[in-house]
């Protein structure tokens, strides 16, 4: 109801805050990400995450490939279709932030990719809860199926709660193990963008996007290649380790957990709010396109495994 309310908000009316509402919503991201650290018994964190480490290495390497083949056969810009890719293989929005400053990617690439993402990530956590029920997934299925079929680490997060508690558990540790690999793919990803544009020609679109990004204002160019290293995860971990070891009481975890999952709501209420006409036409047919096949293949072809339990924990 918090992400409707805040898209029908960002379609109908003229947002007065945006900047504000875009950076008051990453921060409290990660705080409420902390806060149902509080609610997770460190055995269950440590269980998932490595379990989730080999599945999301093997789907990064497959979502990459697909989206590679995809980009090239619906001829979508490549930096932008990288983009695209990588939001899917990883974490959405996070990934794009943190490889696109990597690879030099313009503004307009970065909010093309973004948008694209953004887009699938609202509809991945209202279709997803109802689908799984649907599919009679246990609560251990759809936690792993959330957290490597969704892009970003609030809808993942947002579909586990909606499903059951232990749903959640799953979908957040598997998804924070997933998110760890930014900091390896942005490092390999600004490598690999140096020695290609020192040695293969690029096409005329990129070197053009590239040329209009280096006349464009400092302010407004993304030249950082400092990667966003997830920080929050750490003291997520803290959290869980608190949780198992220290005994503050069943009262105070469960009053922490409870304010993060309400911070999460508005979260996502504030994520809504960035929604508007103008990111929906900006997003485009093809890279729209690409998006969601690579979605669809993603999100189906790790539901067969998982029914099949050849993916579990």
């Amino acid at each position: 109801m918090a992400l409707i309310a805040g898209v029908a908000f960002g379609l109908t009316v003229h947002h007065p805050f945006a900047a504000a509402a875009s950076r008051t919503s990453r921060i409290l991201l990660q705080v409420a990400v902390v806060g149902l650290g509080f609610s997770m018994d460190l055995h269950q964190v440590l269980h998932a995450g490595r379990s989730g480490f080999l599945y999301t290495l093997f789907g990064i390497v497959c979502t990459l490939s697909a989206g590679t083949a995809l980009c090239i056969l619906l001829r979508v810009e490549r930096l932008t279709g990288f983009l695209i890719s990588t939001g899917t293989a990883i974490c959405g929005g996070s990934a794009i932030a943190a490889v696109g400053p990597a690879v030099e990617a313009s503004d307009e690439q970065m909010s093309i990719s973004m948008g694209t993402v953004f887009l699938l990530n609202a509809v991945g956590l209202v279709a997803f809860p109802p689908l799984g029920h649907w599919l009679h997934l246990t609560q251990t299925q759809f936690g792993l199926w959330a957290a490597l079929a969704i892009h970003d680490t609030s809808s993942v997060v947002g579909a586990g709660a909606r499903y059951s508690a232990e749903a959640l558990i799953v979908a957040t540790t598997v998804k924070l193990a997933r998110a760890l690999w930014i900091v390896p793919l942005t490092l390999v990803a600004a490598q690999w963008h140096r020695s290609h544009v020192a040695v293969v020609p690029v096409d005329t679109e990129f070197i053009a996007s590239v040329q209009i990004a280096k006349s464009a204002p400092a302010e407004k160019r993304n030249t950082s290649t400092r990667s966003q290293w997830p920080w929050f995860i750490l003291f997520f971990l803290l959290a869980a380790v608190m949780r198992t070891y220290l005994p503050l009481g069943h009262a105070f975890y469960e009053a922490a957990a409870t304010i993060a999952r309400t911070g999460l709501t508005v979260t996502l209420l504030l994520i809504g709010s960035g929604i508007t006409r103008k990111g929906i036409k900006n997003v485009g047919v093809k890279p729209l396109i690409m998006g969601v096949l690579l979605w669809l293949i993603v999100a189906g072809v790790s539901l067969e495994l998982i029914r099949m339990g050849w993916i579990a924990i």
